[in-house]
């Protein structure tokens, strides 16, 4: 088995995965809600967007539930203060993802275009507030969350929801909100065709500029105006399960650019994000819709992997008690826990993989509104069936 040190720097990169596992695959589903408002015209047209997410959008929540069952169980610690200091804006972005499966039920009940467009609108939200509320929450990392912990381990929260709001949090809600926009994007350009396709990637194309503004502005706010923290672990911190001990925090000394000094290989994370942002400005702009896909997901993956690098060891940084501040050293759980967790982890995400492989190649296809019409001319759920091949 493997030693205690080394599992805790792989439920690292485990949670890392299931991170970008969520945001590449319910990412597109949030990101093509959030379009489709505007880049579908017609009922027949948001028909058609809907039914592109339709088989996979509950499949792909998984990888959200699979993350949170992990933070959980490997980081209690985070776990506790996210959901108790976070609290009003976790409970916003679950009533947000609400919307999406009542929307999906409830748009069909009714002709009436109000209705139909009241809904339409309620997708929206169920895609834009999560969107942005995660890209604000990886903000507020960087800047530090107001929390406290006293000698029994038990945390004090200082801020309120307002607190999160900051400036800094906001661009990078909107780097969020405009990279999984344009993951959306790609998605409709890939499954439509005709002029939803090509609405489509105009969107994408936007999206993909603004991504470039709010990434690239982002990282210089980050190097010229937040002071970020670093950690000098004692020789006891790798079996330490107390986040008051056997480390030292302070602030400056290089901050969140410490790991990219030390280690230069990590600067392929942000060069990852902008190589994936001009592909997808590229090819969204020829109407290459899977070359699209493909420079959104490096995206996509770029973005959290260079906040991930950037923050490496910490997990929730404190901005009121540094030494209060949670490491991937110190805020989990115990050696057999994560043992376990480990082997279990080595069986289903192989599942969960060729689960959702396997049902993208059986609901592969450009949907058209011939075939819906054929299925249920009023209805905007998705029979399930293949669609037929472009």
């Amino acid at each position: 088995m493997l030693d205690y040190e080394s599992l805790k720097l792989i439920w690292w990169v485990l949670i890392g995965v299931l991170l970008i596992g969520f945001a590449l695959t319910d990412g597109f589903d949030m990101g093509a809600m959030a379009l489709m408002s505007f880049v579908a015209r017609s009922d027949d047209e948001r028909r058609v967007a809907i039914n592109t997410i339709a088989p996979h959008w509950d499949g792909n929540q998984v990888w959200f539930i699979t993350a949170g069952g992990a933070l959980f169980a490997a980081w209690p610690m985070v776990y506790a203060i996210a959901f108790s200091g976070l609290y009003w804006a976790m409970l916003l972005v679950l009533f947000a993802l609400f919307c999406r499966p009542v929307g999906f039920d409830y748009r069909s009940k009714v002709a009436d275009p109000r209705w139909r467009n009241a809904w339409d609108w309620a997708l929206f939200a169920g895609g834009a507030v999560p969107a942005l509320l995660f890209g604000v929450a990886f903000g507020n990392l960087f800047l530090g969350l107001p929390f406290q912990l006293d000698g029994m381990m038990r945390s004090t929260y200082h801020g309120t929801f307002f607190t999160l709001l900051h400036p800094f949090a906001l661009l990078c809600g909107l780097a969020s909100l405009s990279m999984l926009c344009a993951h959306g994007g790609a998605w409709l350009m890939m499954r439509t065709e005709a002029a939803l396709h090509e609405r489509a990637s105009r969107a994408t194309h936007l999206c993909a500029l603004v991504y470039l503004l709010a990434f690239s502005t982002a990282g210089l706010w980050l190097v010229m105006g937040i002071d970020g923290f670093s950690v000098v672990l004692s020789a006891d911190a790798g079996t330490a399960l107390n986040p008051l001990r056997d480390k030292q925090v302070s602030p400056g000394n290089g901050g969140w650019l410490d790991n990219y000094t030390q280690y230069p290989i990590m600067l392929a994370a942000p060069i990852a994000g902008f190589l994936g942002a001009f592909m997808t400005h590229i090819a969204s702009r020829t109407r290459h819709g899977a070359t699209s896909f493909i420079g959104t997901a490096l995206m996509i993956t770029g973005s959290i992997c260079t906040a991930g690098f950037a923050l490496f060891p910490f997990v929730f940084p404190s901005s009121v008690d540094p030494a209060s501040s949670l490491t991937l050293w110190d805020a989990v759980s115990s050696y057999k826990t994560l043992g376990i967790m480990f082997i279990v982890a080595c069986i289903f995400v192989p599942l969960i993989l060729a689960y959702t492989l396997w049902s993208y190649i059986k609901m592969w296809g450009r949907i058209r509104v011939e075939h819906l019409r054929t299925l249920d001319p009023d209805s905007t759920r998705n029979a399930l069936e293949r669609p037929p091949q472009a």
